[in-house]
C-alpha cells in the first residue's frame, strides 16, 4: 500500500473483506489479514520450515528471515536499534508471544517489586493488563489502588493519576485506548507522571490503539508496552517491548544454561511461530514508505466513519454511548459501544444479524470491571460494540443504520 488511501484499494488486499460475504464490524476482536501476509506464512512453511541457527543453507535463509520478521516487528513500533537487519535478538528490546495475555502474565512471573510497593491499576481495562498484576500483589505481598476516571467521557490522565501516586508506587498499569470507549490517554503525560516517583514503571496495553495510529514507545517514555499483530492485520502473535531500564529489572524465565540479557531470551520460552514472524514485515509494507501520512489518512477516515455512527445515536434518546459522544480522530478510535433502553445488548445484535450480514458483537469484552462495576450493565448482556477499521466504508455504515433503525423502531 502507498502513502495516498483509497477505500476501494485498501479492500482489495484484504481477500476476506473483497469476498464481501460479511461486513466486519467486530475488528476490535481482531482485524481481517492481509493476503500478503497469508502469502508469507505459506511461504516459510513450504520453502524454509526448519529450525533456526543450524549452518545449513536452508536453515540460515530461515534464521534471516525470522530475524527480518523481529526487526520489523521491533520497527513497527520504534523499539528497533539502528542496525535493523542484524540478525541478532540481542540488538531489539521486543519479544513475540502467543498474545498480549501471555506476555504479560510471563512478565509478572519475572517482575519482583521491593517489599510492600503500591500498584496502581486501571478499572477501565481489559483483564488482561490487571490480573497478572492482582496476582503479583497478592503473592509479592503489595498494595494494589484503583485508578478510575472522574470524568464524562471516562478517561484516564495524568492528573487522575497523581493522587493516587506515592514514594512506594513502583508500578502502573493501563490501556493507551479502551477497547469499549474508544478514548485515547495520554500516555506520554502519564508516564512522565509515573516518572516523577522515583522506580516507578508504567506497563501499557497498546492492543485497542494499534490498529489505528502510529506507537513510538521511545517517545512515550513507556517501560513496558504490548499489543496483538491479530488486531493490526497480521496473524495471531503480539509484541513485548521493555525500555532497557526496565529490562535490567528483570529475571528470567529461561533454561539454565541460556544466558542473555535481550528480552527474547527472559521471557521468550520458544514461542515465537517463526512462520508468523516471518510474515511481519508484510504488515509494515502495507503501510507503504511515507507511513505518517498513510496512518493520518486512515486516521481521518475513521474519523468520518464514526462521526456516521455516532450522529444516528445521538439522535436517539433511547440510545446511551459509553465514552465520548464525539467522533474527534485526536481522542478517540472508532471504537462504538452502547446500549438500548428497555432491551438486552444481546437481543439488538441479534436482531441486526437476522435482517443482514452485519458483524458486530455485545457483552464485556474483557473489560468488566468496566462494565460491570463503572458502566453497572451486569443484567444487560454487556455493550452493543461496532468496531470499525479502515477497510470499512461509510456505505457499510449508512446501511447499518438502517438496519439498526429497523431493530430499534420494531418493523
Amino acid at each position: 500500500m502507498g502513502s495516498s488511501f483509497d477505500v476501494a484499494t485498501v479492500r482489495k488486499a484484504f481477500p476476506a473483506v473483497k469476498a464481501e460475504h460479511q461486513v466486519y464490524f467486530d475488528n476490535a476482536g481482531g482485524t481481517q489479514v492481509l493476503g500478503t501476509v497469508s502469502s508469507a506464512i505459506k511461504n516459510y512453511l513450504e520453502e524454509t520450515n526448519v529450525q533456526l541457527g543450524a549452518s545449513y543453507n536452508v536453515a540460515k535463509q530461515s534464521t534471516e528471515t525470522f530475524a527480518r520478521g523481529m526487526a520489523a516487528a521491533a520497527g513497527f513500533i520504534g523499539a528497533a536499534t539502528d542496525d535493523v537487519e542484524r540478525a541478532d535478538l540481542e540488538r531489539h528490546d521486543a519479544v513475540i508471544g502467543p498474545s498480549t495475555t501471555q506476555l504479560f502474565a510471563n512478565l509478572s512471573l519475572i517482575l519482583s517489586l521491593p517489599p510492600s510497593s503500591e500498584i496502581v491499576l486501571s478499572q477501565i481495562d481489559h483483564e488482561t493488563n490487571i490480573s497478572p498484576w492482582l496476582r503479583l500483589a497478592r503473592l509479592q505481598g503489595h498494595t494494589t489502588k484503583w485508578w478510575k476516571p472522574d470524568n464524562e467521557d471516562m478517561m484516564l490522565t495524568p492528573q487522575n493519576l497523581r493522587p493516587l501516586l506515592s514514594s512506594k508506587t513502583r508500578l502502573v498499569a493501563c490501556t493507551h485506548a479502551s477497547n469499549i470507549l474508544g478514548g485515547i490517554h495520554d500516555i506520554k503525560g502519564i508516564a512522565d507522571a509515573v516518572h516523577e516517583v522515583q522506580g516507578a514503571m508504567l506497563c501499557v496495553d497498546g492492543v485497542a490503539l494499534v490498529p489505528h495510529r502510529p506507537v513510538d514507545v521511545k517517545e512515550l517514555g513507556v517501560d513496558f508496552y504490548s499489543f496483538s499483530w491479530y488486531k493490526v492485520y497480521g496473524p495471531h502473535i503480539a509484541i513485548l517491548y521493555a525500555s532497557p531500564s526496565a529490562k535490567a529489572t528483570l529475571g528470567t524465565l529461561a533454561h539454565y544454561f541460556n544466558s542473555g540479557d535481550s528480552l527474547s531470551t527472559k521471557l521468550g520460552l520458544a514461542s515465537a511461530s517463526y512462520e508468523l514472524v516471518a510474515a511481519l514485515p508484510s504488515v509494515l509494507e502495507y503501510f507503504g514508505e511515507d507511513r505518517r501520512t498513510m496512518w493520518a489518512a486512515i486516521a481521518a477516515h475513521e474519523e468520518r466513519l464514526q462521526r456516521m455512527l455516532l450522529q444516528y445515536l445521538r439522535g436517539r434518546e433511547d440510545v446511551t454511548i459509553y465514552g465520548s459522544k464525539e467522533a474527534d480522530k485526536a481522542t478517540r478510535v472508532p471504537v462504538v459501544s452502547f446500549t438500548v433502553q428497555g432491551r438486552s445488548s444481546r437481543d439488538v445484535v441479534e436482531e441486526v444479524e437476522k435482517r443482514s450480514n452485519f458483524g458486530c458483537r455485545c457483552g464485556h469484552f474483557y473489560s468488566k470491571r468496566l462494565v460491570d462495576e463503572i458502566l453497572g450493565l451486569v443484567e444487560r448482556d454487556g455493550v452493543v460494540r461496532v468496531s470499525m477499521v479502515h477497510y470499512n466504508t461509510e456505505g457499510e455504515i449508512g446501511a447499518f443504520v438502517k438496519v439498526l433503525e429497523e431493530v430499534l423502531e420494531g418493523k
